[in-house]
């Protein structure tokens, strides 16, 4: 190891460290030196959605003293705006160690005169969003990892508005956080008096929340027995989704029991990821058994959600982001049409990667569609600048993520299953099921297909290796892909979108962000972004064709998952 290291691993073990994790590094250090290398090389970066890494000792892992020096910096700069005084929410999931992580963050808050309140349980991360708001709170924090595996941890922070942090805040908070050099300048304990338990009450202020964004409570009435199998995936969404169903007025709902009980070590999964196939496969199988007519399971947090429906020969399928994305909104703008509430001055919020069929659809309601950076905070955003002057509907991302109607702030999982089977009563009360409508919706918009691939570059280089990858992208772009000429380059680092036809540029009116993206001759768009979370780089590829007819599905499918083939062999991915 080199110097900065060991003097990073002395440091902790002559320090205010407990004696559990000075042995714990004394072990390291006969039995796994690389290891200890790893977990003090540097320290776990609070970046601007807060820390996420794995857990153990060292300052470059999740634990009680790397979460006590980031809660310290956060209480710092959160009295600094609000001298007048401050509460925060803190919420966790079921993950090992989440528990005790919120109730470290809670002490450390309260140490400083904070008012905490904290939820006596696990809960999910879109109610911390909603309990913010309601209590009038300046700022919460979630421990969570989200959907990584079970090694890891995370630490999510959020504003007064229950969205997580944007600038200036987001830059703010983690230069505070970055002044706290030593354990010893933590306020570990001394205003346990300040925090206060948060329970049913708050979850019954939700659940009645969730209940008025439904458009047709009619149509569940007459479809109350829609049959809908659910997983939770060991996480905390066992907690309020099954409620929220039946406050909607489904009667029907299965629990995937396998998978039920909140579980830090995810005993049924490799990945606690609802985008992973095979994180589905009980659902899957019990939605057989039952001839269900949905399939929804939920992340660790429940902040994201995938579906499963039966295709036109009876086979169940799993729903891609993007395409979960395309029913809801879809669903949301046709309903609100149909019902005569949809307002002159209605907007829907994507991303710079999510599918251009949101464009679509929105432009065939005469809706404003807005695109940010990736990241519901930069949604709630757009919402707090527009608010007053439009009207937000709904907002997602191809990540798995909807945010129905502003009173949350952040991706909401448990409203989306809620809306996602209210949609299914609706097709079905026309005899029809979500898969055809999705066909439906090709037919009206265009056939499009999309594909995200994450390489992983793990270890102390892995960072670097990224980074290399994308100032090949951008120092030389590539000319042709697949055949088809690159017409449009968008830096959204530099701002800057250059169309390469006429060499003519216009800025890229959003805040920096290291993503690059390709506009091809024939309507195909790629981009490349390194992950915010995780030792990854990610390329969304986006296809389109037009589809005469429902019947021409399968052949028009295939020639775009050819053509995404073609893509990612020329690019060399």
């Amino acid at each position: 190891m080199n110097e900065a290291i060991v003097k990073r691993v002395n440091t902790w073990l002559d320090g205010a460290i407990d004696q559990a994790s000075k042995e714990e590094i004394n072990r390291l250090q006969q039995q796994d030196p690389q290891e200890l290398a790893d977990a003090f090389y540097r320290d776990l970066e609070f970046g601007t959605g807060g820390l996420r890494g794995l857990m153990g000792v060292g300052t470059n892992r999740m634990n009680k003293y790397t979460v006590g020096m980031a809660t310290q910096g956060f209480s710092n700069y959160l009295k600094s705006c609000f001298p007048e005084g401050v509460s925060v929410a803190i919420a966790h999931d079921s993950r090992n160690n989440s528990r005790f992580f919120a109730e470290t963050t809670a002490n450390v808050f309260a140490a400083n005169g904070i008012r905490v309140f904290l939820f006596e349980d696990l809960r999910p991360t879109p109610e911390l969003s909603f309990a913010i708001r309601t209590l009038g709170c300046k700022g919460g924090v979630v421990c969570t990892a989200s959907h990584n595996p079970k090694e890891y941890n995370g630490y999510k922070a959020y504003w007064d508005d229950g969205s997580q942090l944007v600038s200036p805040h987001d830059k703010n908070v983690i230069a505070e956080v970055a002044k706290i050099q030593s354990v010893d300048e933590v306020r570990w304990s001394g205003g346990e008096h300040l925090i206060t338990p948060l329970s049913a009450e708050m979850d019954q202020q939700y659940i009645e929340m969730v209940a008025g964004l439904s458009i047709y409570p009619d149509v569940i009435r007459a479809q109350k027995d829609l049959k809908i199998v659910y997983t939770p995936i060991h996480g905390t969404g066992i907690k309020l989704v099954p409620a929220v169903l039946r406050r909607f007025g489904f009667e029907q709902i299965h629990i995937v029991e396998e998978q039920a009980t909140p579980d830090g070590n995810f005993p049924t999964v490799a990945y606690p990821n609802p985008e992973e196939s095979e994180a589905m496969d009980y659902g899957l199988r019990l939605a057989a058994k039952l001839d269900a007519d949905i399939l929804c399971g939920t992340d660790p947090d429940a902040d994201r959600l995938a579906i499963g429906v039966k295709d036109d020969k009876g086979k169940w399928v799993l729903m891609n982001g993007n395409q979960t994305a395309v029913l809801a909104f879809n669903y949301m703008l046709e309903a609100r049409k149909a019902k005569g509430i949809a307002g002159p001055n209605d907007m829907v919020v994507t991303t710079i990667v999510t599918t251009p069929m949101i464009d679509a659809i929105a432009r065939h309601y005469g809706v404003n569609c807005y695109r940010v950076l990736t990241g519901f905070k930069w949604i709630a955003d757009l919402i707090r600048q527009k608010e007053e002057k439009e009207n937000y509907i709904i907002g997602g991302e191809e990540s798995f993520g909807l945010m129905i109607g502003d009173q949350v702030r952040d991706k909401d999982g448990v409203s989306a299953v809620a809306l996602l089977c209210e949609m299914a009563a609706y097709e079905k009360q026309k005899g029809r099921s979500l898969y055809q409508k999705m066909i439906d919706l090709y037919v009206q918009f265009g056939c499009y297909q999309e594909r995200l691939l994450s390489i992983t570059k793990k270890g102390m280089d892995g960072q670097q290796q990224i980074a290399d990858m994308m100032n090949r992208f951008r120092l030389d772009p590539p000319v042709l892909i697949n055949g088809a000429q690159v017409v449009a380059l968008l830096d959204f680092e530099s701002g800057v979108q250059k169309d390469l036809i006429n060499g003519v540029t216009t800025a890229i009116e959003l805040p920096r962000s290291n993503v690059l993206q390709f506009v091809l001759s024939d309507g195909s768009i790629i981009a490349a972004r390194p992950s915010g979370t995780e030792p990854k780089i990610k390329f969304y590829f986006s296809v389109y064709a037009p589809l005469a007819s429902s019947t021409a599905y399968e052949q028009v499918a295939a020639a775009l998952e050819a053509r995404i083939n073609g893509i990612v062999a020329d690019m060399k991915l």
